[in-house]
Parts: structure tokens; C-alpha cells; sequence
């Protein structure tokens, strides 16, 4: 069975781009420690290939895509070259990076969650597998530079996009195996679904949308037990 995303040579190119950017970011991130250049390329392989890694592990694909896959290591070896020597504009795109990112989010989820299902997985396996493809690499990168991972300390919206962009490709995907919608339908209803995520994770950039934390709590409804173990 085919994928929509990758038999579609549009998305087969931002495929390629995305890679390319997200390994550009992680790459930025190990140049700004000052790393030499054998690690700034492993950074830029595991940050644009790591989600894909992990999530082919768990499906029990062997080699993983972000080993077999020529084209797209390449890309990465790419990236680690050009980041290297042009970290200072990379680090000044700013907003186009930002856009990128978000893409890149929109199609790992959709094609994660895609992959899933057709190795017969359930539907709440596929949501976790596209999520994975989605923040895996960004993960990957942030605790390989000791850093707080950003699916944790950035409050605003990274992981819901992903989610609701890999609910939703369950429910075309299954749709499209059932026979209830054609090939072509299917493509352009995951186009819709990679432009909702891409604009809802970059509008919550720009108007600074957070996800809420814990309920904000001035009373205890339970008594202390300092004072009893005091009294005993």
C-alpha cells in the first residue's frame, strides 16, 4: 500500500527540505557549543532522522529509514556542511526557520502515523508512532547537548499540532483503506491536515499561545500531616 505523502513528489520534495532545515537548527544548536564538526554532524543526523529512527525500532522495521534511506542521509551530511560554514545567517532566518520547523512537524506526523497503520498497527499506536516521528529528533537533539528538551520547557503549542495532526490521518487513512474515499482524496486531505498543523503551531509562536499548566491551588482540602506527626 502506498503512502500519500511519499507518493506524492511535492511532498516528496518538503520531505527532503524539512530534513534539511531541521538539521540545519540542530546543527545551529552544537556549533553554539562550540563543537567540532564530527559532532555537529551527528546533531544534524539524529535531530532530522532521529523521530523516524525511533518510531521504525519500535514498528520492528529493520535497517531504520534514517540509515537505509540514501537520499535523506545525504541530505543530512548536507546540512551538517552548510551549517558549519553559515551558522551566522542560519541563526538571523528566524521566522522562515520557525515556518520550516513547523512543517517539518506537520509532515513527520502525518507520515509517521501513516507508516504506522499500514504495519497494522491501532489507531492510538499509529497517534503515539506519528507523534514520535514528529519530536523525536528534537528530543534526540536536546538531551545529546544536555539541554532541557523543548517539547518540555517551550509552553507553547508543539506537541498538540502533532497530535491533532496524527488523529486526524488516522481517520483519512482508515478511511482510504476501507474504500470509502479515493487515493486522490486522501492526498488532499493530508495536505489539509500538514497546513492546519504548520498554522496552528506557527500562530501560537506569533500570539504567544501556551498550553496551561497545573490548576493554581490556594487551599488544601486535606489537614497537614506535619502536625500530626508532631503531636504524636
Amino acid at each position: 500500500m502506498r503512502l500519500a505523502l511519499e507518493s506524492n513528489i511535492f511532498f516528496w520534495a518538503i520531505e527532503y527540505v524539512a530534513t534539511f532545515c531541521c538539521g540545519l537548527l540542530g546543527g545551529l544548536c552544537a556549533v553554539k557549543k562550540k563543537y567540532d564538526f564530527i559532532a555537529i554532524m551527528i546533531t544534524v543526523w539524529l535531530t532530522g532522522l532521529g523521530g523516524g529512527i525511533i518510531r521504525d525500532v519500535f514498528l520492528g522495521i529493520f535497517p531504520p529509514v534514517g540509515v537505509s534511506d540514501k537520499g535523506l542521509v545525504i541530505t543530512t551530511l548536507l546540512a551538517s556542511a552548510t551549517v558549519a560554514v553559515i551558522y551566522p545567517e542560519v541563526d538571523r532566518l528566524g521566522w522562515s526557520m520557525i515556518i520550516l520547523d513547523a512543517l517539518a512537524l506537520g509532515l513527520y506526523s502525518v507520515n509517521g502515523t501513516q507508516k504506522a497503520l499500514i504495519y497494522n498497527t491501532s489507531g492510538m499506536t499509529a497517534v503515539f508512532m506519528g507523534l514520535i516521528t514528529a519530536i523525536g529528533g528534537g528530543l534526540i537533539r536536546d538531551m545529546l547537548l544536555n539541554e532541557v528538551p523543548a517539547v518540555i520547557n517551550d509552553r507553547r503549542w508543539y506537541v498538540l499540532p502533532a497530535i491533532f495532526g496524527s488523529v486526524l490521518t488516522v481517520f483519512v487513512t482508515r478511511a482510504f483503506q476501507s474504500g470509502r474515499i479515493s487515493f486522490q482524496w486522501e492526498v488532499g486531505f493530508e495536505v489539509l491536515i500538514v497546513v492546519c498543523v504548520v498554522a496552528l503551531r506557527v500562530l501560537s509562536v506569533h500570539f504567544n499561545w501556551q498550553v496551561p499548566g497545573a490548576v493554581r491551588r490556594d487551599r488544601v482540602l486535606l489537614p497537614s500531616g506535619k502536625k500530626n506527626s508532631e503531636e504524636q
